[in-house]
């Protein structure tokens, strides 16, 4: 990958949006939500604080997350749609 995040931000992968209900249904591409969890591909270094020290990152390479709904900006990078967002953005880990 071409992207390398800076400081505090992340690069995520989102999950496939659902194609399908579990009764079934499928769902048309006007009516899916974005997917609200993904996988991280790479992160920045850390945040920096106003004395200089470098705070590190919680997240790593292959963790997945969940993240609000609206987080984040959208790239695309060779064809594939990506997210670059602040760590913060992130709720939690799902393991």
């Amino acid at each position: 990958m071409a992207l390398k995040p800076l400081h505090d931000r992340i690069i995520v992968r989102p999950a496939a949006a659902e194609e399908t209900t579990r009764g079934g249904i499928i769902i048309p591409d006007t009516a899916k939500e974005k997917p609200m969890q993904g996988i991280v591909v790479a992160v920045g270094n850390g945040k920096q604080t106003e004395d200089g020290k470098v705070l590190p990152m919680q997240l790593k390479d292959g963790d997945k997350v969940l993240y609000g709904k609206y987080a984040g900006t959208e790239v695309s990078v060779d064809g594939e749609d990506l997210l670059i967002m602040r760590e913060s953005d992130v709720f939690a880990i799902i393991s």
